[in-house]
C-alpha cells in the first residue's frame, strides 16, 4: 500500500495555491475536464511529490459547508479486488465498488471517506462489476 494523496475542494484555486506556495508546496500536475466541469491540481513538497495534496475546483459554484471541502484520503494498493475483500469481510460497507477494476471508495467509522486506487489496471470482474454503490463517499 502507498499514501498517495488528500483531496481539498477550493473555491479559488489561484488564492489556495498561493497559499500552499507560501508553505513550501509547488505544483506538480493538472487535470482539466470539460465534461466534469472541474480541475485537478496536485501540489507537493519539493522533495517529496509522492505525498500530494490535491486541490478540486468544481467550476459551478457550490457550498461547502459542514466541512465538505475535505474530499478523501487516497491510498494505491497492489490488488483492489483482494483488498476490498478483506475490508468487506471484515464488516466494512464498499460505498463505491471497484467496478471498473481501478477505483473504490469506503469510510472511516468517523464517516471520511477513503479512495483506493488499483496499481496499474484490472479487467472488470464479478461480484465487483454488478456492485451498485451503498450512500454517499
Amino acid at each position: 500500500m502507498k499514501y498517495l494523496h488528500t483531496m481539498i475542494r477550493v473555491t479559488d484555486p489561484d488564492e489556495t495555491i498561493r497559499f500552499f506556495e507560501l508553505l513550501g508546496l509547488r505544483e506538480v500536475k493538472r487535470f482539466d475536464s470539460e465534461q466534469g466541469r472541474f480541475t485537478l491540481i496536485y501540489l507537493a513538497a519539493p522533495g517529496d511529490e509522492d505525498a500530494q495534496v490535491e486541490l478540486t475546483h468544481n467550476w459551478d459554484p457550490e457550498d461547502y459547508s459542514g466541512g465538505r471541502n475535505f474530499g478523501h484520503i487516497a491510498y494505491q494498493v497492489d490488488n483492489i479486488y483482494e483488498t476490498c475483500q478483506r475490508l468487506m469481510d471484515g464488516g466494512v460497507t464498499i460505498n463505491r465498488p471497484p467496478r471498473d477494476g481501478h477505483m473504490a471508495f469506503i469510510r472511516t467509522p468517523d464517516g471520511i471517506s477513503v479512495e483506493l486506487l488499483q496499481d496499474g489496471h484490472l479487467e472488470p470482474a464479478e461480484p465487483w462489476a454488478s456492485m451498485p454503490n451503498i450512500g454517499s463517499w
